[in-house]
């Protein structure tokens, strides 16, 4: 097969979301921002959690891979410069995780709950609509705590 149709017929296969560079080490693993949130459930209940933030093409792309735990009241933020449906994989991550969607004004979509780690099937883990924020937690601990779609996420992200 000539280099650059290969070259082209792998770019096509990248799962969306996914960026061409994305990490293959765990001592590529950038140095993110950190910063706090709240979640705010439809019963009245708040929820803080101490976030690490994805807000450029690298972090976002290297997100929560090689992490082998995380503290129940910890996450991954990741932030777009757009509003758009948003579709992620599960590629070198060790831990499962629950998946927030959240619209640009801090209402969650929807939940991709328990994410299988390792998963790297394009177009598992997607948003109901168009997204400007993905909330990463430990899987199960959405369903664990209360927290569902319609609830809020509140940050200076959001407006």
């Amino acid at each position: 097969m000539p280099k650059k149709l290969f070259v082209l017929l792998a770019f096509l296969v990248l799962p969306l979301g996914a960026h061409p560079a994305a990490a293959q080490s765990p001592n590529d693993r950038p140095d993110f921002e950190r910063d706090t949130l709240q979640i705010e459930t439809a019963s009245g209940r708040t929820f803080d959690f101490t976030v690490e933030l994805a807000t450029t093409p690298r972090e976002r792309s290297y997100g929560l891979m090689f992490v082998e735990d995380m503290p129940a009241d910890h996450g991954m933020l990741f932030l777009f410069d757009d509003v758009a449906p948003r579709s992620f994989w599960m590629r070198n991550t060790r831990i499962s995780l629950d998946m927030l969607f959240i619209d640009p004004e801090g209402e969650i979509i929807n939940i991709a709950a328990r994410a299988v780690p390792g998963d790297e099937r394009s177009g598992q883990y997607t948003s109901d609509g168009p997204a400007a924020a993905v909330l990463e937690i430990n899987g199960g601990l959405a369903n664990m705590i209360g927290i569902a779609a319609g609830d809020r996420v509140v940050h200076g992200a959001f407006e």
